[in-house]
């Protein structure tokens, strides 16, 4: 059974950085397709970034330049790395995986990925 632990969530000021991480057990993360989402509140879940098994990334458009999604093989940790953060980035922050092709990963569909965290909580304060 995959289980994803979330962490690294907080409150900072717009303009500042946060470092999510998820912790993969039961599973090698490298194998998978993996992401984060993000669900603010009375908003649907959506796509933040994704990483392929092949490695191959896709960011949201809201996101592009700010955010980096990387993962670490060795740790089998995933991280998302969060520059220039704004108030619109105020969301539940969840890490999440599914054995699924690369050009289903790129699409960014929660309903796409079987395997969720619990989430962090991401605020930011203008």
């Amino acid at each position: 059974q995959v289980q994803l632990v979330e962490n690294g969530g907080g409150s900072v000021q717009a303009g500042g950085s946060l470092r999510l991480s998820c912790v993969v057990s039961g599973a090698t993360g490298s194998d998978y397709c993996m992401g984060w989402f993000r669900q603010a509140p009375g908003k649907e879940r959506e796509g933040v970034a994704t990483i392929s098994a092949g490695d191959s990334t896709t960011y949201a458009e809201a996101v592009k330049g700010r955010f980096t999604i990387t993962r670490d093989n060795t740790e089998n940790t995933l991280y998302l790395q969060m520059n220039g953060l704004k108030p619109e980035d105020t969301a539940m922050y969840y890490c999440a995986a599914a054995d699924i092709y690369s050009f289903t990963c790129a699409r960014q569909r929660p309903s796409d990925m079987n395997y969720w965290g619990e989430g962090t909580l991401v605020t930011i304060s203008s």
